[in-house]
């Protein structure tokens, strides 16, 4: 009998372990089949945004928030308007058209610098900074210029604001865009308009403009995706910068350019910026400035570039090494002037048609100041040079930053002239 008992209990005891065994196996294909199921899912709502340029949401209406002051202590603005400056070509035009800090103004009421197209917009306050609140899932607004003309763009201008959105919770993203009209053409009928959708974890931006030879204002036949480029939904301030020149489109976040249209129809006279799709939370809008003039216009050709390129390689075959004084910072920081970027270019083209050569770059200065400033700065500028070289694709195992501070001079720093040669960085050989 005890042996009976002892069979069935052993018997019992297989049976239970098979079946937990056939649940895990069951779970674990559930599970495999839920991921492959969610990845499904969002790359069709990719596929959808694409078709729809993300502003299927633009026709829905909401009601108003009560809240008037939208304070979120939780958030931090971390925005550092350096970041990504090495790899930064832009510019802002050297007339300002429209500025608008939000000071003065009052929480709760209307931005008193913009005109409302659709929804609505409030005046809020994140960390003790005003802003602009876009709310009701459809805030559509734009900038007063001149009493509200349509035609103060131009076809040489740039356009910068700061933006905060928090998607943290992962419970709902609104679509984004910054759109650009003909005087003669309605909202939403763009020459054309950098797009995003603040959901997933990192963000997508898309550009659909009007080509030069499309008839018309609003075809929209060209488009360039940006596919996952910046994470901008994390509830911190970021910067977003665009240039228009004649027909190039350049767009940027944090400094760095994620969009790059060579040709597309000019013709631009007013803008808007519209926010929609999301009623639980705004987005918010700060540091709004538009002025006339724009990133230099890219026309040279390959000639060009491969005289420039010569010269570098001529320096360093006879002297072994390329010194320059073209490569510009902030007076007392080691933050490269955007003109420097033309010259670490063709430093960078040289070295990856050379790409087994180390180099040494190193920073120079002149005698104003002391050492103990001097000397940690040359370091830090030369590691932004070196910093910019490998955002151009050099390897940065090839690449050494020493600072040398004003140690070694070229020239007589007791005049402008002298000291003008003396910053200067140098590429050694090695």
């Amino acid at each position: 009998m005890m042996m009976a008992v002892a069979f069935a209990v052993t018997a019992d005891a297989q049976g239970f372990l098979k079946r937990l065994k056939d649940r895990a196996i069951n779970a674990a294909e559930n599970a495999v089949s839920n991921k492959v199921e969610s990845k499904v899912h969002r790359e069709t709502d990719d596929a959808m945004d694409d078709v729809f340029d993300g502003k299927k949401s633009k026709k829905s209406k909401s009601s108003k928030s009560n809240d008037a002051d939208y304070e979120d202590e939780e958030v931090e603005d971390t925005y550092d308007p350096q970041a990504g400056a090495a790899k930064s070509d832009f510019v802002r035009g050297g007339v300002i058209m429209f500025e608008d800090n939000m000071q003065g103004e009052q929480v709760g009421e209307f931005p008193s610098k913009w005109d409302l197209v659709r929804g609505n917009a409030e005046i809020a306050t994140i960390q003790g900074q005003k802003c602009i609140a876009l709310i009701d899932g459809d805030g559509w607004i734009t900038p007063l210029v001149k009493g509200g003309i349509k035609n103060y763009l131009g076809d040489v201008f740039t356009v910068e604001y700061d933006m905060l959105f928090d998607d943290r919770a992962k419970d709902g993203a609104p679509s984004i865009e910054i759109d650009f009209m003909h005087e003669s053409q309605r909202h939403d009928n763009e020459i054309f308009t950098i797009h995003y959708h603040m959901g997933y974890d990192k963000q997508t931006i898309n550009c659909d403009f009007v080509r030069p030879t499309d008839e018309g204002w609003t075809s929209k036949e060209g488009h360039t995706s940006a596919r996952e480029c910046c994470v901008i939904n994390d509830g911190r301030w970021h910067h977003f910068a665009l240039s228009f020149n004649k027909r190039a489109i350049k767009f940027y976040v944090d400094g760095k350019r994620v969009v790059n249209v060579p040709n597309c129809k000019a013709g631009a006279g007013w803008m808007t910026i519209w926010s929609g799709g999301m009623e639980k939370r705004p987005t918010y809008v700060k540091n709004v400035v538009i002025a006339k003039g724009a990133v230099e216009l890219y026309e040279r050709n390959a000639t060009d570039i491969d005289a420039k390129v010569a010269a570098v390689e001529k320096a360093i075959a006879e002297t072994g090494k390329f010194v320059t004084n073209n490569i510009l910072f902030e007076t007392g920081k080691a933050t490269l002037k955007p003109e420097s970027m033309e010259e670490i270019q063709k430093v960078a083209e040289y070295m990856k048609k050379n790409p087994s050569v180390r180099f040494e770059v190193q920073g120079h200065t002149d005698n104003q100041g002391s050492d103990a400033v001097n000397d940690p700065l040359s370091q830090q500028r030369a590691e932004a040079v070196v910093k910019a070289l490998e955002g151009l694709g050099v390897d940065g195992f090839n690449l050494r930053a020493v600072g040398k501070g004003s140690h070694e001079p070229v020239a007589s720093n007791a005049t402008d002239e002298g000291r003008a040669k003396n910053r200067r960085v140098e590429f050694i050989k090695k």
